[in-house]
């Protein structure tokens, strides 16, 4: 059964909208160093054949990393950062990352030495109703593992992927960008779940202490949530309350709070709603606070985020 943490995530991430691009897919075979950095995108690749090692240079609080790659493995690159692939498990020098060694053949070639690479990349884009408050709380990257149990129900969606990738056709089958969509939610879905991901959004959903708060905010966005309210909900002093809080999420109650009401009050907006009515519903008398409070969370005014989905007719909200 979903656990809380696993209902109040799924919530956030509904408000993403995603949209792949495959950019190539092919087989390099020998030397090879492939990435698609430089693009200003986040990006990703599929290892649908062989093996190769992904490798992260270094940078500020974090120290140079590579991971190895296997088929059925997936690396999501959330923002546009340098990296490479190659099939020696040591890194290049910092300076070498961004040259581009080999060239990558049809998928149909069969590789020369038995040591082949067969890779789908390509690029994604995805904008949340949180705007940047959500990029900020998720990894640079994300590794999908084809044998780790969390991402099961994906194994399915590679497969398909795989085979597409293997049809006739001198253009990729367009089902792998929606199908790539869907690894994507996979993975984030897991990302949200991990234990270790913290400090974060769904590190307070996992706090048996927190999660019952966090679901009556959703279900009540426009009650007083005022800091003492929420201490007293979760039977705890309004000290005790904001430290805890604050160490687990990593910010404040009230910016918390502001996010899932601006989550609530985007879905009203998406769906026809008037801003004043979005803006009571989540607590806001003022239209013009809400507005502020709206733009500071999701980089949006309400009246930009309405008409981007007109196609919404009703307010109801779930």
């Amino acid at each position: 059964m979903p656990t809380s943490a696993d209902i109040a995530a799924d919530w956030l991430l509904s408000g993403l909208e995603l949209r792949s691009t495959l950019f190539h897919v092919g087989r390099y075979c020998g030397a090879y160093r492939a990435s698609t950095a430089g693009h200003q995108r986040a990006s990703f690749h599929l290892i649908l054949e062989g093996a190769c090692w992904l490798h992260l240079p270094e940078r500020p609080g974090r120290p140079q990393r590579s991971v190895r790659l296997g088929a059925g493995d997936a690396v999501f690159l959330l923002h546009d950062m340098p990296h490479c692939l190659t099939p020696e498990p040591n890194a290049p020098a910092a300076a070498e990352y961004a040259t581009r060694i080999g060239t990558m053949s049809p998928l149909n070639a069969e590789p020369t030495d038995g040591d082949g690479l067969a890779l789908a990349c390509g690029f994604f884009e995805f904008r949340s109703d949180l705007g940047d408050a959500l990029n900020a709380l998720l990894p640079d990257y994300i590794v999908v593992r084809h044998d780790d149990v969390r991402f099961a129900g994906a194994r399915t969606l590679f497969d398909l992927i795989r085979a597409e990738t293997a049809r006739n056709g001198d253009s990729p089958s367009p089902l792998i960008n929606r199908l790539t969509d869907v690894l994507f939610f996979y993975a984030l879905r897991a990302v949200a779940s991990a234990d270790d991901f913290a400090p974060g959004l769904w590190s307070v959903m996992q706090r048996a202490e927190f999660a019952p708060l966090v679901n009556a905010i959703i279900e009540r966005p426009g009650d007083d949530w005022s800091t003492h309210a929420m201490a007293a909900f979760c039977h705890m002093s309004r000290a005790r309350f904001c430290k805890q809080f604050a160490e687990s999420c990593g910010q404040p109650p009230a910016q918390f709070l502001a996010i899932l009401r601006m989550k609530v009050a985007a879905e009203m907006l998406r769906r026809g709603a008037s801003m004043l009515n979005a803006a009571e519903h989540v607590g806001y008398q003022s239209e013009s606070a809400f507005a502020q409070a709206f733009k500071r969370v999701t980089g949006l005014l309400p009246g930009a985020c309405r008409r981007a989905h007109p196609r919404h007719p009703s307010a109801a909200v779930h």
